[in-house]
């Protein structure tokens, strides 16, 4: 199968590309603009692969993407490329229209124009997978509630706001235009290869260049932690045997406060690069709250496990020492990202 994967360079995409060129025969497209969080690192090991492919694209412009899509004649396309850092679509949220509500657009009008050249068979092989966050279902008020995929949509930031008209917009072009898409929500993820501004990899970055640990409010908020290679493994999942037009909800079935992450950071780094004097956890530094945060995310991925069979092999411990490791094995990565 040829795959093209856009947001191929950042985190969960780069994890996509490595899995499909390590595990299958897929032959992998990646299209990527290489802003902050795509980089090239990311897929060195698969880079000189001849079933890998890149192209330096920026998904705001159709005429590149639907070049791609001629070019490398993909049977699939997995669609990850996206602004997704809450803070970032705070302080400026143009980007993140133009990238996930403009940009999801192009490629489904790409895939629409590309489809319409096939024969039936071609069609018939074809999936567009959409990959969403559960940020756009906004805030959980009680410990009892779970996000499913009846849940309704009530995004909170500008980022969850045009993550969540992406999402419309693959359904809208599925009902109107038959074009065969298939749409997952996920929980946070974590893991190898995390640009480091989000929680876990900036607590491990600070902490070892010995800087203050940064911690929004009180630290209460929940967060569901999946990890990247599970979330990769259940793409793969819905993307071979997903029912067209269905949501999928993925999660880690990880509950975590997001102080009790950090802390459990500093006690796998205490355990395996002691600090001269005193524990990491004496570098965390409660700071002031960001507008609109949301208090609890939770996944119910039950018709995942029910349907398709999918279950996360990682628990948050295993998944986490894992991450902590390889991010001090792999310091020279860390230091040649900037924040």
């Amino acid at each position: 199968m040829k795959i093209l994967i856009t947001g191929g360079a950042g985190f969960i995409g780069s994890a996509v590309a490595r899995m499909l060129i390590g595990e299958t025969e897929d032959e992998v497209l990646v299209i990527d603009k290489l802003t902050y969080a795509g980089n090239l690192l990311n897929l060195d090991s698969v880079k000189e692969n001849r079933r890998f492919h890149f192209k330096k694209i920026d998904i705001f412009d159709y005429k590149k993407v639907f070049s791609a899509f001629q070019e490398f004649c993909p049977d699939s396309v997995v669609h990850l490329a996206a602004e997704s850092h809450v803070d970032r679509s705070i302080k400026g949220p143009k980007e993140f229209i133009d990238t996930n509500i403009v940009g999801t657009f192009n490629m489904l009008e790409a895939s629409r124009s590309y489809l319409n050249k096939l024969n039936k068979e071609q069609k018939d092989i074809f999936r567009f997978l959409h990959v969403s966050t559960d940020e756009v279902f906004g805030d959980l008020k009680s410990k009892k509630e779970f996000f499913t995929e009846e849940s309704k949509y009530a995004p909170s930031s500008p980022y969850s706001a045009s993550k969540a008209a992406s999402d419309h917009l693959v359904r809208a072009w599925y009902r109107t235009y038959s074009v065969p898409v298939l749409i997952t929500n996920c929980s946070n993820n974590y893991g190898p290869y995390h640009y480091p501004e989000k929680l876990i990899p900036l607590a491990i970055r600070s902490a070892l260049k010995g800087n203050k640990i940064p911690v929004y409010g009180d630290g209460k908020q929940v967060r569901d932690w999946l990890y990247v290679e599970d979330h990769v493994d259940a793409l793969y999942t819905v993307l071979k045997k997903g029912k067209l037009g269905e949501t999928y909800n993925i999660g880690g079935n990880n509950e975590k406060t997001n102080i009790e992450v950090v802390h459990r950071v500093c006690s796998l780094l205490d355990e395996r690069s002691p600090r001269k004097e005193g524990s990491y956890s004496d570098l965390i530094s409660f700071v002031e709250d960001r507008p609109g945060h949301d208090f609890r995310y939770a996944i119910d991925s039950s018709k995942l496990k029910e349907e398709l069979n999918w279950t996360p092999i990682e628990s948050f411990e295993t998944g986490l020492t894992k991450t902590v490791e390889w991010y001090l094995a792999n310091d020279s990565w860390l230091s040649e990202v900037a924040v």
